[in-house]
């Protein structure tokens, strides 16, 4: 934030109630005296969304309690000058201008507020602006009806009001509807319990997953699901355990139960999961390396595997570090993705007062309305996924005639491109790419985007353009020039080497209409994502680079305000209270993951020179930061892997091993640290201390990594036929496979002789 915004102070909290009368406000029990009147309060608590344009009734009185939040923004309106809240608003102006997540009407509301301060304000003074400004807007006609408060009905009130938002809390309402504008510091959050039951769930989230990621379809255990858990298990801790009872480990004295599990606690523990939760990106390495149907590496041994799945999952912890400045600490950079998982927390953990006015005549809670659609979801997630299966993926439109290739072409779920109306009435596949979770912009970019790859497979297929009309037009596959698998021992020698007699034999690959589009769309995402940002965000962008650099420079030396231009923003405000971690503890797990990366390639036979890995990190360190800083604030993201397949394919051909190398680096290390920031924010807003949230997300990872290493080598060993299409269990690895046929087009062969010869449009 500017410097403009004034310092902001801690107050101690406790419950009052708003006394039912027109007069200037009182807050009884405190024994503090706000100069508003009761008229001024109901109108704060309207903005605040404690009560909605049907309860509100200016001119009556009212009963309501107010909660420690909204007393805390009561208390910052009424201290709050003029002055101040004009420097706020005109610096919010200058800062949120083609600022997407910020509300267009609330931007105009500023813009307004802003527009009507008079020319001689800073000569008149404030009572005889508030005099002028109570006149101009006396019989001003009201022109938002659903929307009360974007009516100026109170300038002098809603300047301050609107400058508290943005000054002590947040400008986006996203934000605050799940975040507190005051942190509650003796709050239990670094307690034995919540690493104890972080830890173990993530053991058994990690064998869950591990386990069934290469079934399809594949069964996991959520995010959502462990949040569920995580709540009886820590009042089970609270209930068994002795109360206040301290225990030593190594020297330390740790409180085994500190009280009622708390929600910083309920965090803490939520964080240590999602850190770990999905398969590590490296567990395809193992299985692409080791299993005989792919290339049946003998020498991938566990000291290998070790090394290759420390290096790959804390080379992106050590990036996520110096990345604080860039996408943590920013008030922009509100990540749309992880506030659905703050929400259910906060609906889960806090109980809602049951004075909350009703609306249309009845209320309900978060928690209770949780529960109503968690129960009715859990009953009706029995019909499409055992009962009538057919709703899962409801293909219907196929059913007029299930013997017309072009019918399903157009619509066919699994094979064609799945033109249709009702495609499925699962909430499984329905929100498998967050439906409610991102901005509405990001989702009408995508969907166009969808309609027009629609399109163009389609002519790209019905062309027969490079003979894709003779293959599936939906498939990831790679096919011979008789539509069969491609089978890639056919084109290599006895030590998996490609061999060119071999290949001039057999012939080249090819692809499926829309695996040619989606390649093409790759290739056109890289340049124009990051050029589009570059130009839309050029400021903050080169803003990011600098914070970069200081970061690092900072890291080799103390400085008493780590969050830099930041440091006036409420959270990193909050934040301050806590030992933040220190930059050198990052860039030394970098430095040990590389050198545990040099290793894997200088004394194993994995055919990768040791600049290759230095060239990975360059490129994710390139890539991080505009990837990163898209993602924060649309939420969308995408990795690396095809332009780093496309990149080794050219430079070091021939050979499948060195791209499924490096590729484990090149897509995994800013996938990870994208990763440990979204945890990392999650810390931010719930006021976790970040030492907490490093130790807990270190330990997690190992714990993560260990178990997927000993799954992967049991499931190599004793699955009969797995990786197979037909494999009885439905082991068939679709994403080990998928892997798998981009090292051969990309490695064994090499983009050089694919896109010259068969697809030079894509070269």
């Amino acid at each position: 934030m500017s410097p403009g915004i004034p310092e902001q102070e801690y107050i101690e909290l406790s419950d009052i109630v708003v006394e039912n009368t027109t007069r200037s406000h009182t807050a009884l029990n405190i024994g503090d005296d706000w100069n508003l009147t009761t008229d001024q309060i109901q109108f704060i608590l309207l903005r605040l969304g404690i009560i909605t344009d049907d309860n509100y009734r200016p001119g009556s009185s009212f009963d309501i309690s107010i909660t420690q939040s909204s007393r805390f923004m009561i208390n910052k309106i009424d201290k709050l000058s003029i002055d101040e809240a004009i420097t706020i608003l005109r610096e919010a102006l200058a800062e949120h201008k083609d600022d997407f997540n910020f509300l267009h009407e609330d931007y105009q509301l500023i813009q307004r507020l802003v527009h009507l301060i008079p020319e001689d304000f800073e000569i008149s003074g404030k009572q005889e602006f508030k005099k002028a400004n109570e006149e101009e807007f006396e019989e001003k006609p009201t022109h938002f009806k659903n929307k009360t408060y974007l009516n100026i009905v109170d300038w002098n009130l809603q300047v301050r009001l609107e400058a508290v938002l943005i000054a002590f809390h947040s400008p986006y309402p996203e934000v605050r509807a799940i975040t507190d504008p005051f942190d509650d510091l003796d709050m239990p959050s670094e307690t034995i319990r919540a690493y104890v039951i972080g830890f173990f769930w993530t053991l058994i989230g990690s064998i869950i997953n591990n386990f069934f990621v290469h079934r399809l379809p594949s069964i996991a255990l959520g995010l959502h699901t462990i949040q569920l858990l995580l709540l009886p298990t820590g009042r089970l801790w609270e209930k068994m355990m002795p109360y206040d009872k301290m225990i030593s480990i190594f020297g330390f004295q740790f409180n085994l139960n500190p009280g009622p599990w708390s929600y910083k606690e309920m965090m803490l523990s939520t964080i240590i999961y999602l850190c770990s939760a999905g398969t590590p990106y490296l567990i395809y390495n193992i299985f692409v390396m080791k299993l005989d149907k792919f290339y049946g590496l003998k020498w991938v041994t566990w000291v290998y595997q070790l090394l290759l799945a420390l290096s790959t999952q804390c080379l992106g912890f050590g990036f996520a570090g110096i990345m604080r400045k860039v996408c943590i600490y920013p008030v922009k950079s509100i990540w749309p993705t992880i506030l659905p998982t703050i929400a259910l927390n906060r609906a889960l953990m806090h109980q809602e007062d049951e004075n909350t006015p009703p609306i249309h005549g009845w209320r309900i809670s978060r928690y209770s309305f949780f529960y109503v659609i968690f129960g009715l979801s859990f009953i009706y997630n029995w019909i499409p996924s055992y009962f009538f299966t057919a709703l899962s993926t409801f293909n219907w439109p196929t059913w007029i005639n299930p013997y017309l290739v072009h019918l399903n072409n157009v619509t066919g779920f699994k094979s064609g491109l799945g033109l249709n109306p009702l495609p499925t009435l699962d909430w499984n596949i329905l929100d498998a790419a967050g439906c409610l979770t991102f901005p509405f912009y990001t989702y009408a970019n995508q969907y166009l985007g969808s309609i027009l790859g629609f399109f163009v497979i389609l002519i790209v297929y019905y062309t027969n353009n490079k003979w894709t009309g003779y293959l599936p037009i939906n498939s990831n596959a790679l096919f011979n020039n008789k539509g069969k698998i491609y089978n890639v021992h056919s084109i290599l020698n006895d030590k998996n080497m490609f061999d060119e007699e071999k290949y001039k034999e057999y012939g080249p690959p090819y692809f499926s209409a829309a695996n040619l589009v989606l390649y093409g769309a790759y290739f056109c995402l890289y340049p124009f994502a990051i050029i589009f940002h570059v130009i839309t965000e050029w400021e903050s962008m080169k803003g990011s680079f600098v914070n970069v650099w200081h970061s690092i420079v900072d890291s080799l030396a103390s400085k008493s305000n780590i969050f830099g231009r930041y440091s006036k923003d409420p959270h990193c405000v909050m934040m301050s209270k806590y030992r933040e971690v220190p930059d050198w503890w990052f860039l030394v797990i970098l430095g040990v993951s590389t050198i545990f990366a040099i290793l894997c390639v200088s004394l194993y036979p994995t055919e990768t020179p040791i600049w290759g890995i230095f060239f990975t990190i360059f490129i994710n360190f390139i890539f991080l930061i505009p990837m990163t800083a898209i993602a924060s604030v649309t939420g969308f993201s995408f990795g690396l892997n095809v332009l780093v397949e496309l990149i080794v394919g050219y430079t070091i051909p021939n050979s499948g091993i060195a791209l499924i190398t490096l590729k484990s680096y090149g897509y995994n290390i800013d996938s990870q640290a994208s990763n440990y920031i979204t945890d990392q924010k999650l810390a931010h807003y719930s006021k976790l201390p970040p030492r907490a949230i490093f130790k807990g997300q270190l330990i997690s990872t190992i714990i993560s990594v260990s178990v997927a290493l000993i799954i992967a080598n049991w499931q190599l060993d004793n699955i009969q036929d797995i990786c197979d299409s037909h494999q009885k269990e439905r082991f068939s690895c679709p994403g080990a496979n998928t892997f798998f046929f981009s090292s051969v087009q990309y490695g064994e062969i090499g983009p050089a002789k694919v896109f010259s010869g068969l697809y030079p449009v894509l070269k």
